[in-house]
């Protein structure tokens, strides 16, 4: 196998595409937290696309993390100078890309001040994060936890902060001292108004030590939205062995599928690549396709995970190839989801359901139902309980919804049907494990993780009676009564 790196580019299989640009001269101009497998096959394939083109030179990716783990990921990629293998998947054909848009990955320290030291250089025009919707500390209001233990010991030591936000309000402190401009700080996580919650957790941190420095970033900086969007599994046995059988030798290799989609808020403060060169929508008004996205793609997959990992089902595609958890997906799409999604330009919601229906049953693609499962606490609140605030206002259909609810919670009591052990998945996982058995008698302890929306009566009812179904009868069985209910 060839050792992937910047001599042996030329060596590779003439079927695999590789940068034309020189490497050597590219110039750092963003900073990327969080350097796993979608922000490689997706933000960073961009700029290399960029790259390809003769453009963005001066704007190639320092990565950086702020965990532990991330130090591994650091020491893979080092080893190959900082690039990856793309492998796309579909039904008819497979591609092989290397791409080289990054330039070095920051060492990880508990101080973050390698982190700090970088983005207070004026060089450094972006720093975007792919940090996970768990990621961004919202309590159960959603508003930014100033009481999670990582915060209160960033407002005490801001020198030495434990988080992205902590290190971003450093860093923009020190710019400030400076006489520098701030740098745009980009969201590219699924969440709705990614921006916007970055834009308050920054500001509320700033504001508990420096109030001047919070007004600064508010009238200087820049947050904007955006929806991301490619299918991308995690790494495993099965890519790495793809990727040997290719002559490659690629401790970090990625798989994805044929699609990619990306639409950003036309909002920087210091810059930007031109993105829309290669594809990406840029727009004053992300939240439409934002919220299409996240209410049928995401919450779509939850629909899906749970109900095929209580059936032993391993991947999306498998879920979709059964007959029942198909069908499932199906109804709760068109009859109580779509209802609550409007069109954007060259989409309808039919027309979504449809696209991701057919992306979801990419047999190539080996997504799991355990990683699409995992933090479920964080996707549901923000994938699933928004559309069920407004079904619940609109007075529109919730059954769907509550037995996707219920299977969540079935899930979380941590064994499948054949009795077979759910590993833990989910920071929350002792506290949900907890609320899963307690519920299986007494739905209403699961509620509890719902505010007021446990409060309503139509949806507790469903919950409670879907729950009470799935612990007696089976999931399966619990699907096809819903989908005979008309």
């Amino acid at each position: 196998m060839l050792k992937l790196g910047d001599d042996t580019l030329g060596d590779l299989p003439i079927t695999v595409t590789r940068p034309t640009y020189d490497r050597a001269a590219l110039r750092p101009g963003i900073v990327h937290v969080g350097l796993g497998n979608f922000h490689r096959a997706h933000q960073a394939w961009y700029l290399h696309r960029l790259m390809q083109q003769g453009l963005a030179q001066d704007w190639a990716i320092i990565g950086a993390g702020v965990r532990a783990p991330d130090a591994a990921m650091r020491d893979r990629l080092a080893a190959q100078d900082y690039l990856t293998t793309l492998i796309e998947l579909d039904p008819d054909g497979m591609s092989v890309e290397v791409t080289g848009a990054m330039i070095d990955f920051l060492p990880v320290a508990e101080d973050n001040a390698p982190l700090i030291a970088c983005m207070s250089d004026p060089a450094i025009r972006i720093v975007a994060l792919t940090v996970t919707e768990g990621g961004y500390y919202g309590g159960p209001d959603g508003a930014f936890d100033l009481d999670h233990p990582d915060i209160t010991h960033d407002i005490a030591h801001p020198a030495t902060p434990r988080t992205v936000f902590g290190a971003i309000v450093a860093a923009l402190s020190a710019r400030r001292a400076a006489g520098a401009q701030p740098f745009t700080v980009q969201s590219c996580d699924n969440l709705q108004g990614n921006g916007d919650i970055t834009r308050a957790a920054v500001l509320t941190l700033a504001q508990q030590t420096d109030a001047a420095l919070a007004d600064w970033i508010a009238s200087n900086g820049a947050f904007p939205n955006s929806m991301v969007d490619c299918i991308v599994p995690a790494t495993g046995p099965q890519e790495l062995a793809l990727v040997q059988r290719l002559g490659i030798d690629d401790a970090a290799p990625v798989t994805h599928e044929n699609f990619r989609q990306w639409v950003i808020e036309d909002s920087f403060c210091a810059g930007r690549p031109p993105w829309e060169a290669v594809g990406a929508t840029l727009t004053d008004d992300v939240h439409a396709f934002e919220a299409m996205k996240i209410r049928m793609l995401n919450a779509g997959h939850q629909v899906l995970a749970n109900a095929g990992e209580l059936l032993g089902i391993e991947t999306i595609s498998g879920c979709m190839a059964h007959a029942d958890i198909a069908a499932l997906f199906q109804k709760v799409q068109q009859s109580e989801i779509a209802p609550h999604v409007t069109a954007v330009p060259g989409m309808t919601p039919d027309a979504y359901i449809t696209l991701i229906s057919r992306r979801f049953a990419n047999p190539e693609i080996h997504d799991t139902t355990r990683r699409v499962a995992f933090d479920g606490l964080s996707r549901h609140r923000g994938f699933i309980h928004p559309i069920l605030r407004d079904a619940l206002v609109g007075d529109t259909p919730i059954k769907g919804l509550a037995l996707v609810e219920a299977l969540w919670a079935r899930m979380c009591a941590g064994t499948r049907e054949d009795g077979s052990e759910i590993a833990p998945n989910d920071p929350e996982w002792d506290r949900l494990n907890t609320l899963a058995q307690t519920a299986r008698t007494d739905p209403k302890a699961w509620l509890t993780l719902y505010d007021d929306l446990g409060d309503h009566a139509p949806f507790a009812d469903a919950f409670g009676a879907a729950l009470s179904q799935i612990w007696k009868e089976g999931t399966g069985a619990a699907i096809r009564a819903y989908l005979a209910d008309t």
